[in-house]
């Protein structure tokens, strides 16, 4: 595994990181959640040299953090912990966000409960609060930098405007955004405003939602309790136009004796020193899959090749719903 610096902060975080969300939250029901596996999976990310681990207080409502705590409780050491607060759950099962001070510190105190830990190496507010000026919220997390609770921050699907205003306030390691060959918007000012400031870019869902799996060839593979079902990008036309990307990507891959996830992720290193990709995973096979992306350099010639792929093949739908569109880059 090669590793890359965070930010400005000196630390070496694994150049692919592990998301971890789908372990517990997001992919399925609870019987397609196995701890067993998942465990194996964090055990193994570790002997890889997989250090950099992302969580949040929202997945699984707490159950992703202690499966998590499991692993921690004799290795703490040995990883590079992220996690963020922000969402809140109604009884109903919806969800709406929170970036008040007030509930920031409640949500420290939680997870570090739920992780048994006694500092979070990197924590992020999980999304920018419209209501509330996002220096009151950076200035309360500078507060737990100063009790010790947290190391770094982070913020995630902020804009270049929320970007520059937090780290006047305090500085910014990380932020985490969506970033993946089928997701370029952060290159449209934001990429430019993190490499201005150095701030790392921590790109979750890399693999477009599983699209560079090539595991998903309808949105009938997709089980009850995925939420991707709802997403405007796996559903009728829009689907089917993405699917002839995947399917180009994979031709040209497999013309370099690589997997399309493998190519979505060396494509996105290649992109700078300051590119980390966190692809979530909750299988072992998948987990060695992706990390042996970190091997594979890509030419330029190969750069201009996927350029002209992605020019020729439009990705189709949004990433979010319209609601969940409101809460990103804001």
């Amino acid at each position: 595994m090669q590793y890359r610096k965070l930010g400005k902060t000196g630390e070496s975080i694994s150049a692919i990181g592990l998301g971890c969300m789908g372990m517990s939250y997001a992919y399925g029901t609870a019987q397609d959640f196995n701890e067993t596996e998942s465990l194996a999976t964090l055990e193994l990310a570790l002997e890889l040299g997989i250090n950099f681990w992302d969580t949040a207080d929202m997945y699984g409502q707490g159950a992703n953090e202690i499966l998590l705590s499991k692993i921690l409780a004799t290795k703490r050491d040995k990883v590079f912990l992220a996690t963020k607060f922000g969402f809140r759950f109604k009884e109903d099962g919806t969800n709406y966000f929170d970036g008040s001070p007030e509930y920031m510190k409640q949500a420290v105190e939680a997870s570090l409960k739920r992780l048994k830990v006694d500092v979070i190496d990197l924590y992020y507010t999980h999304r920018i609060d419209e209501n509330i000026p996002v220096e009151e919220t950076v200035g309360a997390m500078a507060q737990l930098v100063k009790e010790g609770k947290v190391r770094y921050l982070g913020l995630s699907e902020a804009s270049v405007d929320s970007i520059k205003r937090a780290h006047a306030v305090h500085p910014i390691a990380a932020l985490q955004t969506e970033y993946s060959l089928f997701t370029r918007d952060v290159e449209d000012g934001i990429l430019a405003a993190t490499r201005e400031l150095g701030i790392t870019l921590v790109a979750y869902s890399p693999l477009g939602r599983g699209l560079s799996t090539g595991a998903i060839n309808s949105t009938g593979a997709l089980k009850d309790g995925d939420f991707r079902k709802n997403l405007p990008r796996f559903q009728g036309e829009n689907f089917e136009q993405n699917l002839q990307t995947v399917n180009a990507l994979e031709t040209f891959a497999k013309e370099k004796g690589i997997t399309a996830a493998q190519l979505s992720l060396a494509w996105l290193l290649a992109q700078g020193e300051d590119i980390v990709p966190i692809p979530g995973t909750k299988r072992r096979k998948y987990l060695q899959e992706n990390a042996a992306a970190a091997e594979v350099n890509l030419s330029a010639d190969d750069l201009t090749a996927i350029d002209g792929i992605l020019r020729n093949n439009a990705i189709a739908g949004t990433r979010y719903t319209e609601g969940g569109m409101k809460l990103v880059n804001r």
